[in-house]
């Protein structure tokens, strides 16, 4: 969005690297503390709080559980970001296109958290884990919109540390707060659900999106459905390369961090004390790692004018820390897991949003490919526990394998980055997009 010397709002798809000399910082910490409110707190669940639960309710099936919970979850998410980021890009209303959305997405996410946090068998447990999927993707498409709407391509390296820095104490700080209600499993769901009804508002509040009622509106066509409803099929090349790349290195990640407490267990062989102590030691060690890298690496890769370079180091970093501890099952190996992942999930997480807004192949439907994007993110949070069930299956219960599958997903994950090309002209592109 540009503005006139007047200051009256006037809506484009994009703004100009002329149009905005200095970087949008509020925009940086808006979406860097809503990510922090949304992500931590799903990650509280999702890893550590849903396993415990699981375990409460059908121990004897645990993993299996756990992996229809994470089927069910990602069939949801799917849907669910490239509805609301649909209907988020045709949205007309005094409050902008993207607040009305993550307002009625944190105070969903609250209510079917509680829903969750009540149900006592596994079918219960599946319905208000997805219905609680669709609101917290209704935050994630269209506050992710706001870089898309309001950055220019100069200053996109920058304000994606700046996400990168909320979403990384998210990422890992959303454990260690989930470790610690251990103990009292259904106060700490609650707990997550309240965070979780900041995150929109708070964003909201900083951002301040201007009214989008000027915008022109779009007539019900075919061709209108195909451009806002489904996946982006012209020019998408880099789109898909991307999409998946980023979904194989998350996956490595994130396979171990969904059965990092049965991991702790059945293969580092530790108490339930133990396993307290590790997830939050663990956890700690890839939040401050990781916050130290994705503070300098965006920054350096607008210096460098290249997003591939830097996420490539990254998946060479988080293989080598997942092959780890098939070496040795000693409580260290986890350790040191965690500060070889967290240096390179850190470089990840600090250029992942500028990436996803350089190979965007259409401006005006911003919210719905990049929450179509962002499943390589929260989509690896559900498929990640599902690869790692799909492993300790086939291996009649052992966690060995989950290490050396991790660490190949990473490298394939990092080679499909490379084939990004990087010298698209997105500065013309959004010229044409603005004539």
């Amino acid at each position: 969005m540009a503005q006139n010397s007047k200051s009256t709002p006037v809506w484009h798809d994009t703004v100009l690297d002329s149009e905005q000399p200095k970087a949008p910082i509020k925009i940086g910490i808006a979406t860097g503390i809503g990510a922090l409110l949304w992500l931590g707190p799903y990650l509280g669940v999702n890893a550590v709080l849903l396993p415990a639960k699981v375990e409460q309710i059908i121990p004897s099936q645990k993993a299996q559980v756990v992996a229809l919970l994470a089927s069910a979850a990602m069939i949801v998410a799917t849907l669910a970001n490239i509805v609301i980021g649909g209907f988020s890009d045709l949205t007309r209303s005094r409050w902008g296109r993207r607040t009305p959305w993550i307002i009625i997405g944190s105070v969903g996410s609250l209510i079917t958290l509680a829903w969750f946090n009540m149900s006592g068998s596994v079918p219960m447990m599946v319905i208000s884990w997805s219905c609680y999927q669709i609101f917290l993707n209704a935050i994630v498409a269209p506050l992710l919109a706001f870089l898309q709407d309001q950055v220019a391509p100069q200053h996109r390296g920058t304000i994606s540390s700046i996400y990168a820095f909320g979403y990384v104490i998210g990422q890992y700080g959303g454990q260690v707060v989930g470790a610690q209600f251990l103990g009292h499993v259904g106060t700490g769901i609650l707990v997550m659900g309240f965070l979780t009804l900041l995150s929109g508002p708070v964003a909201a509040m900083i951002v301040r999106e201007p009214s989008s009622k000027g915008m022109p509106k779009k007539s019900f066509t075919f061709n209108m459905f195909l451009q806002n409803f489904i996946f982006p099929l012209h020019n998408a090349k880099d789109f898909y390369l991307a999409l998946f790349g980023k979904m194989m290195i998350n996956t490595a990640t994130t396979a171990i961090m969904g059965y990092q407490l049965y991991i702790l267990s059945d293969y580092i062989n530790l108490n339930t004390a133990g396993q307290q102590k590790y997830v939050s030691i663990i956890s700690m060690i890839l939040m401050v790692t990781a916050i130290v890298m994705s503070i300098s690496a965006g920054p350096v890769s607008d210096k460098m004018h290249s997003r591939k370079v830097p996420v490539f180091i990254a998946a060479l970093l988080v293989a080598v820390g997942v092959i780890f501890p098939a070496f040795t099952n000693a409580s260290w190996s986890m350790l040191v897991y965690g500060l070889l992942a967290g240096l390179g999930m850190g470089i990840f997480f600090a250029v992942d949003q500028a990436l996803n807004l350089e190979v965007l192949p259409n401006p005006q439907t911003a919210a719905k490919d990049l929450g179509i994007l962002n499943l390589a993110n929260t989509g690896s949070q559900i498929l990640g526990p599902i690869v790692a069930a799909a492993i300790v299956t086939a291996a009649h219960g052992s966690y060995f394998g989950i290490f050396p599958v991790c660490a190949g997903l990473a490298l394939v994950g990092g080679v499909l980055i490379l084939f990004v090309n990087e010298h698209r002209d997105v500065q013309n592109q959004q010229e044409k997009a603005e004539d």
